[in-house]
């Protein structure tokens, strides 16, 4: 537990003295932090061997794994971040009340950001560049198969921070991997932590969700949807479907539930299930589309509507218009991402102003669910939460605000 306070007392006063900071000494940190991920990225990459060659789930290769490729994303989101203007002293709101009290709603920063995360180790430079871009400060704790890779990107941004002369902990790294510090953190450093952001399975969200005494910002499950209504075009149907399902099955954006209008089984139902069995996924069906298929596909349970596969495997159901679409996803989504493909505008507006999710979308794939994509640069989580912020998390949304109230001597009667 000493050891967790010394963290949390030296992010409390490393936020107090970024509060000072000017902002393009932040960006001189970013951006030599990025050159520093050009320059180690041999050494990254060895780190991130050691981690490969000891993880024990072979599904989490494709979220671990860093290569070239992956690290230059990495650098193109702190590029991103970088361009991005100081979101911190906005002038959100102003009104003048009449009795002349001037009211100002000013965008101000959060504090301490605790992240805990899982198998992702880009998250560690994400985060890091999110928080700092934003005002904040970070601690993060990753999991446990990318501790090597985790360390080394928080150690160079650590090593950006003492560069340019900022408190280096303004990002730390919790090097233990006792899994009770997990529980401490969680439980015990509500007088530390502004807000808490977990990013990873369910069991990891219930545990943050059960025993955290601070806000959390995040999400339980990506179960996402996609709608396929009767008024569509079957070219570009097939296109969003593959992509939602087949372009990477691990991430939260990834489609795992297919409802189909049961007036186009024939012809764009079954083309699209045939063109995902091609693809190399596993579809489980229900019985009026089985008949189809003379009963030889798996049939999909009850469970199936509430499962994330977060694999090539896809839950498909036929339903009869847009109202029972809507109904399902009410009842078995997430509150995550889910998507119509229609050209028929007022069953457009019926699903997009029925569901419930933070993200719905129109004619595209849910693998857009994604604060890259968004144009924010990176994000640091996706929330379904239903108070703000909801949806992809990025520097705008790691604020807070005041209120400056203004005036020349006035009294309330």
């Amino acid at each position: 537990m000493n050891y967790l306070i010394k963290i949390g007392s030296n992010a409390r006063a490393a936020f107090e003295k970024l509060k000072k900071v000017n902002h393009s000494k932040i960006n001189k940190v970013l951006e030599d932090y990025n050159s520093s991920l050009k320059r180690n990225k041999n050494k990254i990459i060895k780190e991130n061997i050691k981690d490969l060659k000891s993880v024990k789930r072979k599904n989490l290769i494709d979220r671990l794994i860093l290569n070239d490729k992956k690290i230059d994303g990495i650098r193109n989101s702190v590029s991103e971040i970088i361009k991005f203007r100081n979101p911190n002293g906005r002038i959100l709101e102003k009104w003048k009340r009449p009795n002349k009290l001037q009211i100002k709603k000013i965008s101000t920063p959060i504090g301490v950001i605790g992240v805990i995360y899982e198998s992702r180790p880009n998250v560690t430079a994400d985060v890091a560049s999110l928080c700092l871009k934003s005002g904040n400060c970070s601690i993060l704790r990753g999991g446990s198969e990318a501790y090597n890779s985790n360390k080394l990107l928080a150690n160079l941004f650590r090593e950006s921070l003492a560069k340019n002369k900022i408190d280096k902990n303004c990002v730390q790294f919790i090097e233990s991997r006792e899994r009770k510090i997990v529980d401490l953190l969680l439980s015990k450093m509500n007088n530390y932590i502004d807000v808490i952001v977990p990013r990873g399975g369910r069991g990891l969200v219930e545990k943050v969700q059960k025993l955290s005494n601070v806000h959390v910002i995040g999400h339980l499950e990506g179960l996402c949807h996609i709608y396929l209504d009767k008024y569509s075009n079957i070219n570009i149907a097939k296109k969003i479907i593959i992509n939602s399902k087949m372009r990477r099955t691990s991430i939260c954006g990834a489609l795992e539930t297919l409802l189909i209008n049961d007036k186009i089984l024939n012809t764009h139902g079954k083309m699209i299930i045939e063109s995902l069995i091609l693809s190399g996924c596993e579809v489980r069906v229900d019985k009026k589309i089985n008949k189809l298929f003379r009963n030889k596909l798996k049939h999909a349970s009850a469970e199936d509507w509430r499962t994330e596969y977060l694999d090539k495997i896809i839950s498909i159901k036929s339903v009869k218009n847009v109202n029972e679409a809507v109904n399902h996803i009410l009842e078995y989504g997430t509150m995550h991402t889910d998507s119509i493909i229609t050209n028929n505008s007022k069953n457009a507006k019926l699903f997009l102003e029925g569901v419930n999710s933070s993200i719905a979308m129109h004619n595209v794939s849910t693998q857009f669910a994604d604060g890259g994509e968004f144009g924010f640069g990176g994000e640091i989580g996706i929330s379904t939460n239903k108070l703000p912020p909801r949806g992809p998390v990025g520097i705008n949304q790691l604020t807070s605000y005041k209120y400056i109230v203004s005036g020349k001597g006035i009294i309330r009667n």
